[in-house]
């Protein structure tokens, strides 16, 4: 369910918006859909509009978009916390973590029970250190370390603390789990899922995640990307006379 169009925006002045980001969109395509609406109902060439937090193409959820003078918040929106629900296939890895790139090891599930998945989950919260995805949009030298992973260089990053707050464990069976996540800022779910399944004596990737939360935001408050056209038609006619048309 989709939030309601209740107000009108001022888009130059500054919005925080929330979006229910779809499947296998990016979050650039996203901000450009939202940038193109805005453009073509003032006629402005030069407007600035950004995300706080990307969420990658195979994950849905809750995202926010900052425009005109509210992108100078993106920095401090993006240590908000979140929480998501995400779905972790046992018994296999990928090379991304996730269903990106095709499983490349199998391993036994028979002897994961519920009780050894609870007992690993718990030992996931707290301060602790992750490696991020190589299929990630980390930086080394310059260049996003999913560029450098697709054009098969070799890429090696290092562990950074992060912070887990909650694990929810909400499905079990000995090839998959359904888990919530509450967490901080920085932490790669496709990351933990991979940890998660080491830790089983196993592999692990995620098959679906799902950002429900960032900060005191939740799914329910977002927009759809259905309602950006009329989101747009509902925005206040600029008054600064040097906005670039």
């Amino acid at each position: 369910m989709a939030q309601e169009i209740d107000r009108d925006f001022d888009f130059i002045g500054g919005e925080v918006l929330h979006f229910n980001k779809p499947l296998h969109w990016t979050s650039f395509k996203l901000v450009k859909k939202l940038r193109g609406h805005i453009h073509q109902h003032y006629g402005i060439k030069k407007f600035k509009v950004g995300h706080a937090g990307t969420l990658d193409p195979l994950a849905t959820g809750v995202m926010t978009i900052c425009t005109g003078k509210a992108t100078k918040l993106i920095e401090s929106l993006q240590g908000e916390d979140k929480e998501y629900i995400t779905t972790i296939a046992l018994g296999a890895t990928t090379p991304s973590f996730d269903l990106e790139t095709e499983v490349d090891q199998t391993f036994p599930t028979e002897h994961i029970t519920r009780e050894r998945v609870e007992e690993v989950l718990a030992s996931f919260v707290g301060d602790i250190e992750q490696v991020p995805p190589i299929f990630s949009a980390v930086k080394i030298d310059g260049e996003r370390a999913y560029k450098l992973a697709r054009k098969g260089d070799e890429v090696e990053l290092k562990a950074k603390v992060i912070r887990i707050d909650e694990i929810e464990l909400l499905e079990f069976s000995q090839t998959a789990i359904r888990i919530r996540v509450a967490c901080g800022k920085g932490t790669y779910i496709r990351s933990l899922a991979r940890d998660i399944g080491m830790a089983l004596d196993s592999g692990g990737h995620l098959t679906e995640l799902i950002r429900t939360r960032i900060g005191k935001v939740r799914l329910e408050d977002c927009f759809s990307v259905e309602q950006i056209a009329d989101i747009v038609s509902r925005g206040i006619a600029p008054k600064d006379n040097n906005i670039k048309k």
